[in-house]
């Protein structure tokens, strides 16, 4: 029996992988993926390696082969997802599968940079207090169910990170839903492929976002600001709340 790695490649440029997740890649004799995940590591897909790629929604069967392959005797196999693993990726998937098929098996995860670290990077510190991350995407989960989870974000003022941005008409009804609890001057963060060649970062408000609507898409991730969150030049700021004990 061989062992299963599962790796958050992050955002998508080398220099963005951890050290350990390159490490497992160069190791790896069976690499699995996405197809646009296996471009963003084509530096490590030598001949020495069985690279298999798979098309969207092909999940479930990467996850399977994964686990089939590392099943083989001295088989390392690297099951690779974008950002990290846990966060929307392949993690979940692979262990509900070897929990419902009580499968043997050796798996370590091996964490990235998820998406929403990587867009906060990238529009200063928005992310300083407490935050909700929530996927709009509704190909697995009711529309319903995600806008009330939306709804309870916003009333509770966190800071809001949107993903898997493919639903135009969800996403609308969720920043309404955001509107109706913000000021019309509450930043949002739009950045578009985070550390890839066509990446693009854009600070705008809560009322004009809609101007930005042709930006985004799978590989945009939005950033909401709450009650506290304000822009100075080209960052996104969201106190920790050190200003109510200390001077600053």
């Amino acid at each position: 029996m061989g062992k299963l790695y599962i790796v958050g490649i992050g955002p998508g440029s080398k220099e963005q992988r951890t050290i350990k997740a390159q490490e497992v890649l160069e190791k790896a004799n069976v690499i699995i993926g996405y197809n646009t995940y296996l471009r963003l590591i084509s530096d490590v897909l030598n001949g020495k390696k069985e690279v298999i790629g798979a098309r969207m929604k092909e999940e479930i069967f990467r996850a399977n082969t994964a686990i089939e392959k590392a099943l083989e005797d001295n088989n390392n196999v690297a099951l690779v997802s974008s950002g990290d693993p846990q966060i929307y990726g392949m993690a979940g998937l692979v262990f509900d599968i070897i929990a419902k098929k009580k499968i043997d098996l050796e798996v370590e995860v091996i964490p990235g940079v998820t998406a929403a670290l990587a867009a906060a990077a990238k529009l200063g510190s928005p992310l300083s207090l407490d935050f909700v991350v929530i996927s709009l995407s509704d190909l697995l989960i009711p529309a319903d169910e995600i806008l009330k989870k939306v709804t309870k974000a916003s009333e509770g003022d966190f800071t809001i990170v949107f993903y898997n941005l493919i639903n135009k008409k969800l996403l609308l009804q969720s920043m309404e839903i955001v509107s109706k609890h913000r000021k019309p001057d509450t930043p949002v963060g739009i950045v578009k492929s985070a550390y890839r060649d066509e990446e693009k970062v854009i600070i705008t408000t809560l009322s004009s976002w809609k101007e930005h609507l042709e930006e985004i898409g799978m590989t945009t991730t939005m950033i909401i600001g709450n009650s506290l969150t304000y822009r100075y030049k080209n960052y996104m700021i969201t106190p920790r709340g050190y200003e109510r004990k200390y001077n600053l």
